[in-house]
């Protein structure tokens, strides 16, 4: 305070003595660096790993203010109860009461994943676990493994691993879990504090809450045999699955009243809409022509249109074929690369179920791509497992764009490629029908694997494209 008196007297002077040229700003504290660190807990009441506890309320302590994000969907107990326990928070205290009677001489474990966070910073106590046991010890035993789909080679954080004592196969259908674990970014789990025993191993994705599988459409997982956790067993990875063949997804229509035609529109002929897998004006090789049109047709005559190269010169070796909604006409020929081509469509020579024709007679132009507009790709695999039938998959994002069955030389070459990047996979193809198989845990048959390639490759245009992979 007398510090302050003083620097409060020197600034009076220089107002009052201009000789005295300046006095320093006052400026307000900052307050300190940033709290990053979560909240710690300091008592807990039964104690941490506590034994022999027969009461249901626990009070949680911690070192400041604390606040609950979506317990609901954080708070994992073990042995998994009937009944959800209740929890609640008030300034620096977590309270939980156990609903279900205590099994005897049980092991249990809260585990609140990223429930609990501070109020001031929202600093997040990350898997933060109470355990206490009803017997007179605590059980110890850890059980870790991990889980990636089997189609994509990657994780899935949202699933859950369960690991059930009840060991007939429906179980897994019927029956609550025994132990609960969730997995981390990289599709790692691990349980703790385990009653040694025999479980069966499973992963889900649990969004009914019920921790069950009920549907062949969700995405499941499961060991080929029980885990023996009455010694030291090896960790397992489980390729997980969803199997939506005869699923078809709902899609909602909102219907809205046609608009009336306006009055200069009733006497106005209708046109009929014609489009082409053409963009730019170019056809790609690996194509061949389709004609779209807007409503399905409701007569057509090929012999009305004239298929001819740059010159104007008829092309006799072609066909046509429409598609059974009668909305798509596919002209195929031997395209050649770099070549101008004309469809010249007479004014009658088809019309749609709208009363659509053409008004006059229309020219469609368009030009083949060049060889140049393609990369020469040529990859050589080591290390890949013939006798397990691989295929090779290219991605764009997550559209498989072309695939090809790998043979002995273990080699893959395309002079006419299309030019962007790609992500490559391996897919064993167990039954060789060609496509990804999902598994089918009632007749205990696992899903196919398709391994992920670490890189991604670059086809250039009008490139020599040669890239050796190892797996």
């Amino acid at each position: 305070m007398k510090r302050l008196f003083i620097f409060f007297l020197v600034c009076v002077a220089v107002t009052r003595y201009p000789l005295i040229t300046g006095c320093a700003n006052i400026v307000p504290p900052t307050g300190g660096p940033r709290d990053s660190l979560p909240p710690v807990l300091l008592t807990a009441e039964p104690r941490m790993r506590a034994i022999h506890v027969d009461g249901k309320k626990i009070i949680l302590t911690f070192d400041e203010y604390i606040d609950l994000k979506d317990i609901r969907n954080n708070l994992i107990v073990s042995p998994v109860p009937r009944t959800t326990p209740t929890v609640t928070s008030h300034l620096k205290v977590i309270t939980i009461e156990m609903k279900d009677t205590l099994q005897p001489n049980t092991t249990y474990a809260l585990n609140f994943g990223r429930a609990v966070t501070d109020v001031n910073e929202g600093n997040v106590l990350k898997n933060f676990t109470y355990v206490f046991s009803t017997g007179k010890y605590v059980d110890s035993m850890r059980y870790s493994g991990r889980v990636i789909m089997a189609y994509t080679g990657k994780p899935d954080s949202t699933l859950i691993v369960m690991l059930h004592d009840k060991l007939y196969d429906s179980a897994v259908a019927k029956e609550r879990p025994r132990y609960i674990a969730r997995l981390d970014s990289s599709g790692n789990f691990t349980f703790s504090n385990i009653r040694p025993g025999v479980y069966n191993l499973f992963a889900l994705k649990d969004e009914t809450g019920l921790h069950e599988y009920t549907s062949r459409a969700q995405i499941f997982a499961f060991a080929d045999s029980p885990v023996d956790l009455t010694r030291q067993a090896p960790s397992l990875l489980l390729y997980a699955y969803a199997d939506t063949s005869g699923f078809a997804k709902p899609t909602k229509k909102l219907l809205l009243p046609p608009a009336p035609p306006k009055k200069e529109d009733k006497d106005k002929p209708k046109r009929l809409i014609i489009s082409g897998n053409i963009p730019n004006g170019q056809l790609d090789l690996h194509d061949q022509l389709i004609l779209s049109f807007g409503a399905p047709l409701k007569f057509y005559d090929t012999n009305k249109i004239r298929f001819t190269v740059d010159s104007f010169l008829n092309i006799t070796s072609y066909s046509w074929l429409m598609d059974s909604s009668n909305k798509k006409l596919t002209l195929t020929y031997a395209f050649k690369p770099g070549t101008p081509y004309h469809l010249i469509l007479q004014k009658d020579f088809a019309e749609d179920t709208l009363g659509g024709k053409l008004l006059k007679i229309d020219t469609i132009n368009f030009r083949t791509k060049s060889e140049s507009d393609y990369g020469n790709l040529r990859l050589r695999f080591r290390n890949v497992e013939l006798n397990r039938h691989p295929i090779l998959l290219f991605f764009s994002g997550d559209k498989i764009i072309t695939s090809y069955k790998l043979g002995p030389s273990l080699r893959y070459n395309n002079k006419l490629f299309i030019p962007g990047e790609y992500q490559l996979r391996i897919l064993y193809d167990t039954n060789q029908n060609g496509v990804w198989d999902p598994g089918d845990y009632y007749k205990h048959l696992q899903p196919e694997i398709a391994v992920p390639l670490k890189n991604k490759i670059n086809v250039k245009a009008n490139w020599d494209n040669e890239i050796d992979i190892t797996l």
